[in-house]
């Protein structure tokens, strides 16, 4: 059971993700903060596995409560999840200890895979989050255009296939089925224009 620490200044959402998750077997949502001070402390009082933390909120924002958390208690992982994309926002969270960054329009089950995936050590960047979040300045991580072009989700297979896993075990790992990581094979084998997974692994190790 994944346990689960809301933090989000409206009230009502922290309802409706406390519902929407609660619908997943696998899921606690053990606690609820309306603000980073409340959030921190919450968070060492209860231990939670995973924290879904908004960014703007009184008292304490965001990026401060992940610094503290990153500090106090490095073992739990926070995802973000806000409206708001600033570079500024999702480098500065993702800089001081943030796991993931999703914007609150993902689809649900997305969100409850992104906790997983969260939980189980990956990291999780909603859609056009990736350069953003290897944003710093104006310099950039030095990572290959072709692989930067892939999605989040077709970096952490590609990821996984350099490790030597095959699609069974990468479909446990991400929480996906196999057939899905067979089509993001397929997609990432097309877009490097490689002939199998023995070139992409190469590929990873080059680049």
């Amino acid at each position: 059971m994944i346990k689960v620490l809301l933090v989000d200044d409206q009230s009502i959402v922290r309802e409706g993700l406390a519902s929407l998750l609660q619908t997943k077997p696998d899921i606690q949502v053990i606690g609820e903060a309306e603000n980073g001070k409340v959030a921190v402390m919450r968070s060492l009082e209860l231990k939670p596995d995973v924290v879904l933390m908004d960014i703007r909120m009184p008292i304490m924002d965001g990026v401060a409560a992940i610094k503290a958390l990153s500090q106090q208690a490095p073992q739990i992982k926070v995802l973000v999840l806000t409206t708001f994309d600033d570079d500024e926002y999702v480098t500065q969270a993702m800089a001081h200890g943030a796991k993931g960054y999703l914007l609150k329009d993902t689809p649900s089950e997305e969100l409850a895979q992104a906790i997983r995936s969260i939980h189980k050590g990956y990291t999780q960047l909603g859609p056009g989050l990736w350069e953003k979040a290897n944003s710093t300045g104006n310099t950039r991580v030095n990572t290959s255009p072709e692989i930067a072009a892939l999605t989040t989700r077709e970096q952490e297979v590609l990821q996984l296939i350099a490790k030597g896993y095959n699609n069974r075990e990468i479909a446990e790992k991400l929480y996906i089925t196999e057939r899905t990581v067979k089509n993001h094979v397929n997609s990432i084998l097309r877009q490097l224009n490689l002939r199998d997974r023995t070139q992409a692994a190469i590929f990873v190790y080059n680049h």
